[in-house]
């Protein structure tokens, strides 16, 4: 008998159609065209401080005329208060890399649980630049390090310091001073374990420390440039415009190391993709939108073609998808029209309608469709962390494992493994880093190390032993084939958590880590991907977000696909 289905909120409190299935949801390529929504992490974490009043100090600011030095921004949540120790050092432009292999970093930045003393400081000048070499506490939540754009850099200080703003243009073009190449929490090299935050109100969110820390690093930036700026010529300088600042974002190059994550936390993924169905579903439901929430699509529309026009990559493949995007999206302004909206129940027509255009364009419709609804869906965030682990049941018998085995993951059974396009890359995790890597199994050595993102294969493995085994229970088959413990445990949780798997076969040919990079990321509420190969990207983090001194802004949360007009 298959297990329900778990949802973490409970029953249905508002009337909502029918989920999109996960077999649709849950393929590599819908994944990999994920658009941030209202309900991504930044924005929540944004809506949770301007909800509590809060407001970020800057005790410390010990920066010398060239930009170099430390400062604290400090701010409370809760009981609780949090500074960024942040630290600017000069670097060799030809140590100056994104790649993780890297030793040296323009800034280095720690998120500390408290106020530092000049003790805690001194510390962490110490080793907060010398990152994974570093030696750190438990009083530190989060470790990160950025690079400077220094083209951007460089000449938006040169504006400010020549008494003028900065070029549009090349403000639209880049989209931020600073680009990180890691933010690690979670007991990484040595910081604090995420156990140790978990309990604390508001902070137990995914992610929500990480990205609290790249919120203050952007209010570090910001006020970097300006700094330099004035040191530079202070009869002249003027301070960047608030629009500029606002559009100003944190960079961020990704890998590899994010992509596993989607499969080794199946009950997490399953949260956030169950939450988001559900928010979907809601709007899908509503049959007689009000005049302004009607006004409010139109207008978000228009946003979108403009951020659309923004978005130009050098890669290839992405730059074509987005050029069909364009495309799409003119034929959606012409679409939906007054009369359109008009009808009943216009936002469960605008998604059947959407099938006619790209995966891009109908996962940019999902996310337009959930923007102008955060009373009806906001609530639906606090679902979206989990605890809990898999389990196995051991007393469930083999007869009802098979039956769940034929009845889910048919996506995986049907799959010819020995054939080599299906089974010619492996993950494993480099012994250096500890960062997790692709190979090829074929070409490359390693394959012994194969770490355990092959679910596809290894449950029709299990579904192939079960059928030569005399019925028994799941503990009794697994005392002889003990090596089925985990694709065991993989089927009894999607029995139960249906948005837990990725529909994909994870080591074939087909597999483009980019796309899962992508699903992740758009969760965190990631804008402007911009892929440099099928294995990594570079995104914008808070672009359009409030700054930290305009938390009470009416508009606080309205950054939602940021354009330079709407900032």
């Amino acid at each position: 008998m298959k297990p329900p289905a778990a949802n973490p909120c409970g029953p249905p409190l508002h009337p909502q159609v029918e989920l999109r299935a996960p077999s649709e949801v849950m393929r590599l390529g819908r994944m990999g065209s994920f658009f941030p929504t209202r309900m991504s992490f930044m924005r929540s974490a944004i809506r949770l401080l301007a909800a509590e009043k809060q407001t970020v100090e800057r005790p410390v600011w010990e920066i010398d005329d060239e930009g170099y030095g430390h400062a604290v921004y400090s701010l409370g949540i809760g009981e609780h208060r949090y500074s960024l120790v942040a630290f600017s050092t000069q670097l060799d432009p030809s140590r100056r890399t994104d790649r993780v292999i890297a030793e040296a970093w323009d800034s280095s930045y720690v998120l500390y649980d408290g106020v530092p003393s000049e003790a805690d400081i001194y510390r962490l000048r110490h080793n907060a630049p010398r990152q994974e070499a570093g030696r750190f506490t438990a009083r530190e939540l989060v470790l990160s390090r950025a690079n400077k754009s220094l083209r951007l850099f460089e000449h938006v200080a040169d504006a400010l310091s020549n008494g003028h703003q900065p070029d549009e243009k090349m403000i639209r073009s880049i989209g931020y001073l600073m680009r990180t190449t890691a933010v690690y929490g979670n007991g990484k090299f040595g910081i604090a374990d995420r156990l140790t935050v978990a309990n604390r109100p508001h902070l137990a969110d995914p992610f929500r420390p990480e990205l609290l820390t790249v919120w203050l690093i952007r209010a570090f930036t910001l006020d970097l440039v300006q700094h330099v700026a004035r040191r530079r010529n202070p009869d002249h300088f003027v301070p960047l415009d608030r629009r500029l600042q606002r559009f100003l974002g944190v960079g961020n190059s990704t890998g590899l190391g994010m992509a596993p994550f989607l499969v080794s936390h199946p009950i997490l993924i399953n949260n956030w993709m169950l939450a988001r169905e559900t928010a979907l579903a809601r709007v899908r439901a509503i049959a007689d939108p009000s005049a302004a929430s009607v006004a409010r699509m139109r207008a978000l529309i228009e946003r979108a073609a403009e951020h659309l026009e923004d978005w130009t990559v050098v890669d290839a493949r992405q730059m074509e998808r987005i050029s069909v995007l364009r495309s799409e999206w003119a034929a959606v302004l012409e679409l939906v029209d007054e009369a359109y909206l008009g009808e009943p129940s216009p936002w469960d027509r605008f998604v059947r309608d959407s099938g006619r255009w790209s995966l891009e364009c109908q996962e940019l419709i999902v996310a337009l469709l959930l923007e102008p609804h955060g009373e009806l869906i906001d609530g639906l965030t606090e679902c979206m962390a989990s605890t809990i682990q898999p389990r196995l049941d051991p007393a469930m018998s083999t007869a009802d494992l098979a039956d769940l085995i034929a009845t889910d993951w048919d996506w995986a059974t049907k799959v010819d493994y020995n054939r080599a396009e299906n089974s010619r890359q492996f993950w494993y995790v480099s012994e250096d880093k500890e960062e997790p890597r692709l190979g090829l199994r074929y070409e490359e050595p390693g394959a012994e190390l194969e770490g355990p993102l092959d679910v596809a294969r290894r449950v029709q493995d299990l579904q192939s032993d079960l059928s030569g085994t005399t019925a028994c229970s799941v503990a009794e088959f697994l005392g002889d084939h003990p090596h089925h413990r985990f694709a065991c445990t993989r089927v009894q949780t999607l029995a139960r958590y249906p948005y837990a798997e990725i529909r994909d076969n994870l080591i074939g040919d087909g597999c483009l880590p980019i796309d899962m990079l992508r699903s992740k990321l758009s969760f965190f509420g990631a804008s402007k991907f911009d892929p440099r190969s099928d294995r990594w990207t570079r995104i914008t983090l808070y672009q359009g977000a409030p700054l930290i001194d305009e938390l009470d802004s009416p508009t606080v949360d309205d950054w939602w696909l940021p354009t330079l007009a709407a900032s």
